[in-house]
């Protein structure tokens, strides 16, 4: 079963990339391709693929947004160039485990009706470290929904039942949700979730993924969003004319 690997890459995560070539050359599974999609300036990217020898493998598809367009856009773009039936995330600053394909596309082929499957994340830390977070419900195929209703949301206690950054898809279920979500910051969790509510998952008690816990990741950012028009959509006219 080929593979095709997505990876949305700026030039801050460039330095990150040897680790994650690194990971890809010791899959056991072979028949995979890395799609790297750079968004806004390429020189630091590749650069960091011809220093790692990537940039010499024919495996690697390397191509450019030409603008800075964040991730979401810049995975659906690398979608768009994917042909294969299953497609692969991995995020430049993470690694994945040796057997990750080998053992993801096997639950695939066991459970064909699933849509996706998702093995078990282990934060590396700076120390090398690996710290695993255990599966909420027992492993296995989980029936349409299942992932959603495992999501806790309490802000809280805020927990996503499997980590979305290593889940292992079949394309045509990521082109009948819309590929990645137009939500900031949450743009792999809409898809988890609405991915989740069309097809079964294959949910994996091994880990598959190591997610870098770094102070530069995204998820480590807070801001202010205040998005739309500075005036509110309720203060202009019918005729597009201004209330006040």
């Amino acid at each position: 079963m080929r593979v095709e690997v997505v990876t949305a890459v700026h030039a801050e995560y460039a330095r990150y990339l040897p680790s994650a070539w690194r990971s890809l050359r010791a899959q056991t599974h072979p028949d995979w391709t890395w799609l790297v999609q750079v968004d806004g300036d390429a020189a630091a990217v590749r650069a960091a693929l011809i220093e790692c020898g990537a940039a010499d493998d024919p495996r690697t598809r390397l191509a450019f947004n030409g603008t800075r367009e964040g991730p979401a856009v810049t995975r659906n773009v690398a979608l768009g160039r994917a042909t294969a039936t299953l497609i692969q995330n991995l995020d430049a600053d993470d690694e994945l485990e040796p057997t990750a394909l080998a053992v993801l596309t096997t639950a695939l082929r066991q459970h064909p009706t699933a849509g996706f499957t998702v093995g078990l994340a282990g934060d590396l830390l700076n120390s090398g470290e690996l710290m695993d977070v255990p599966l909420p419900f027992e492993a296995g195929l989980l029936a349409r929904g299942a992932v959603v209703d495992a999501w806790v949301t309490d802000p809280d206690h805020y927990r996503l039942p499997v980590h979305p950054a290593g889940v292992l898809w079949h394309r045509d279920l990521l082109l009948a949700t819309g590929g990645w979500a137009a939500m900031r910051g949450m743009e792999d969790t809409g898809l988890l979730m609405s991915a989740s509510a069309l097809a079964p998952c294959v949910a994996l008690d091994t880990r598959t993924l190591r997610y870098r816990r770094h102070r530069n990741q995204r998820s480590t950012q807070t801001s202010l969003f205040t998005g739309g028009c500075p005036y509110g959509f309720r203060q202009f006219g019918r005729d597009g004319s201004r209330v006040r």
